[in-house]
């Protein structure tokens, strides 16, 4: 009997499991039988998919084109069946979606009620941190990030870019005084980041160099919404993304400072998503009608 799409859904849950033995226990199968599996799949093919080591699978170039097909004949086959089952053809389902604390809370949250409305048979499952998922092994259908990006396998579309600015409340300045220089800044409680990949410097640029200065606070936090309501608090000085302080400072709530010695630091944003051209239809939904928002989110000043 040809079981083809069995064995993609092996080859697809080995390399998101990143080894034989984490895919056999998800799949309740041994670990003989899935290395079997894919071995017998190699031979019928002719080409090797998967490099073996004893510290995780690599893929050849012939594995990462057959994971993408296969992924996608597999989404294909599940949407497929899922239309029949229900008797329609709108988008529905769950839609897994994680997004950093403060741009979901500000651009992608004011954007759901209009797409529940749009959309009332998709559900989305949205978590929201500041620490980055794999979207493989949390079974993420879309994350949206900002910074650079890192080389792999996801696909991605860009929603814009943001720059940081370092603010502080009026009163704080009020009572422990507005820094005119960066080496100002040593002085005063300068609040940031607790993840792993923070660093606590802010570049700065000083008599015509770029300066990483290393600064220190009372408060470290795992997302940039606390550290904006400390500021607000008057509890010190933060650095964060400009559409995340923009309309506490236009409001006076907050001020903005050294702004000749910022160094215009940009972070791109993007929405990132598993698979190539073709995508369930309630993911597709999902970034066809958030993302043109989250853009004009970004460009509104």
């Amino acid at each position: 009997m040809d079981n083809r799409a069995g064995e993609m859904m092996v080859f697809v849950r080995v390399v998101e499991a990143g080894s034989f033995s984490e895919a056999a226990r998800l799949m309740l199968m041994t670990p003989s039988t899935v290395s079997k599996l894919i071995a017998r799949l190699e031979a019928r093919l002719g080409v090797r998919l998967i490099e073996r080591s004893t510290r995780r699978l690599a893929l050849t170039g012939e594995g990462q084109f057959y994971y993408e097909r296969s992924q996608a004949m597999l989404a294909q086959i599940d949407e497929t069946e899922q239309q029949i089952a229900q008797g329609g053809a709108e988008a529905e389902g769950l839609v897994r979606v994680t997004s950093s604390v403060t741009f979901g809370t500000t651009a992608l949250e004011p954007i759901l009620p209009a797409f529940f409305e749009a959309y009332p048979r998709i559900i989305v499952d949205l978590s929201l941190s500041d620490e980055v998922v794999d979207l493989y092994l949390d079974r993420t259908d879309v994350a949206i990030r900002v910074g650079k990006l890192q080389d792999s396998i996801l696909m991605a579309r860009r929603i814009g870019e943001t720059r940081r600015r370092i603010v502080a409340s009026p009163a704080y300045l009020a009572r422990y005084g507005t820094p005119r220089t960066p080496e100002e800044l040593v002085g005063h409680n300068c609040l940031g980041f607790n993840f792993r990949r923070a660093m606590p410097v802010w570049p700065m640029r000083e008599g015509g160099r770029i300066v990483e200065r290393m600064l220190s606070g009372s408060l470290l936090a795992n997302n940039g919404e606390t550290l904006r309501r400390m500021a607000l608090a008057g509890v010190g000085i933060v650095r964060t993304a400009d559409y995340h302080l923009r309309g506490a400072i236009a409001r006076g709530e907050l001020v903005e400072l050294l702004i000749d010695s910022e160094i215009g630091e940009v972070d791109d944003i993007h929405a990132l998503f598993r698979g190539a051209q073709f995508l369930p239809a309630r993911v597709r939904a999902f970034l066809d009608f958030t993302v043109p928002r989250m853009q004009a989110f970004l460009t509104e000043g």
